[in-house]
């Protein structure tokens, strides 16, 4: 039989609460009850249909928060996992199961690092936080986003955050992330005009019309991105158009289209340049838009200093800071002007079957967090 550490017991007790977003199936009660034994204040905030929490101990600045999600995406089929996906086991080194990696193992660490913390530093300066949400997986709506709105009306301060989003690539710590790229939607209607392919001068061929203007857009170099960012990209994920016959002109297309944007673009500067592309090209169009959210960077100094060196006294590597990847909860967090750094396990396997992660290297991961915890706060 294994023989778990704290922070595996923790981890399997939470993997086997199956919190298919936004369902949070008591896995935020479990953090909550250890953290008000920790001396921690809690304010659980339900919005709408999703369960958060917002736990602090300390009344003072620096403030220093940890975040995270207990929500899980979806398992797909049950038969392709070699075990239950909530069975949470430790095989060969390995804990199985959804949500090792993304991110229950990372909320295991933090809830084990700060109990010990506590217990060797109970005048620790400043404040601990927790901002833990279940619908991060989901439309984001009613999780992190609306939080960090309610603390931003009575003025809480949060001079740092630390995101347990699996951030390594290939060996824990190898990798942080200390920024994300914003991500702007847009979906694109052309209209034409329908009618048969036979008499096309009483038609107008939307995907026809719809063609130069399209190549334009996926040509365009939208900027050059910085020392932090990559360039922007433009990318079509969905195009649609026609009845299904092939002797029908289309009367509409339809296009679904993602920017990444550097801090070197502006939410308001890209839409006005794919508007201006689409009327060159004399199309009747309409865009509905959407922002999931705005770049952000947190530049070197303590916060980021504070992770690299406990990486480096914990694993011996000397990390990475990287702005790549998807978006994270983050990106609500740092428009309260907080220094974010998502620092977690390794993400090979997230929202795949079978989620895996290196049973020590949330033991690793654990350390990591607690020396963080005494170069800033001890």
């Amino acid at each position: 039989m294994t023989i778990l550490t704290p922070t595996l017991e923790l981890a399997c007790e939470l993997i086997r609460r199956p919190s298919v977003t936004p369902v949070d199936e008591g896995c935020q009660a479990l953090m909550m009850k250890r953290l008000e034994a920790a001396g921690f204040a809690l304010e659980p905030m339900r919005i709408e249909n999703v369960d958060n929490f917002w736990a602090r101990r300390g009344s003072e600045g620096p403030v220093l928060c940890f975040a995270g999600h207990t929500d899980v995406v979806p398992t797909g089929p049950v038969e392709a996992w070699q075990n239950g996906p909530f069975d949470a086991q430790v095989k060969d080194g390995m804990l199985l199961g959804r949500g090792a990696a993304d991110m229950k193992g990372s909320l295991a660490s933090m809830i084990i690092a700060v109990e010990r913390f506590v217990v060797d530093h109970p005048n620790h300066k400043g404040a601990i936080a927790f901002l833990i949400t279940s619908d991060e997986e989901g439309p984001a709506l009613y999780g992190t986003r609306a939080v960090v709105e309610r603390l931003r009306a009575r003025n809480e301060r949060l001079d740092w955050c630390i995101v347990g989003e699996p951030s390594s690539t290939t060996l824990l710590g190898d990798v942080v992330k200390n920024g994300r790229r914003g991500s702007l939607n847009g979906k694109l209607t052309i209209r034409g005009k329908q009618g048969h392919v036979a008499y096309p001068h009483l038609a107008r061929n939307p995907i026809h019309l719809a063609a130069a203007a399209l190549a334009e857009l996926a040509a365009e170099q939208w900027d050059a991105g910085n020392d932090f960012f990559p360039p922007t990209t433009f990318q079509i994920s969905n195009l649609n158009s026609g009845t299904g016959a092939n002797n029908v002109i289309p009367g509409e297309l339809s296009a679904l289209f993602n920017f990444r944007f550097s801090t070197e673009s502006t939410e308001e500067g890209l839409k006005a340049r794919v508007e201006a592309i689409l009327n060159k090209h004399g199309l009747d169009w309409h865009i509905d838009w959407s922002l999931s959210g705005l770049p952000f960077i947190t530049e070197p100094g303590e916060l980021l200093d504070a992770i690299a060196s406990s990486i480096q006294a914990v694993t011996g590597r000397t990390t990475e800071a990287s702005t790549s990847g998807g978006t994270s909860d983050g990106r609500f967090i740092a428009t309260l002007g907080t220094q974010v750094v998502e620092v977690g396990p390794v993400n090979a396997t997230i929202h795949q079957v079978n989620e895996r992660v290196l049973a020590s290297d949330l033991d690793l991961l654990t350390e990591v967090y607690y020396q963080t915890l005494v170069r800033l706060l001890a």
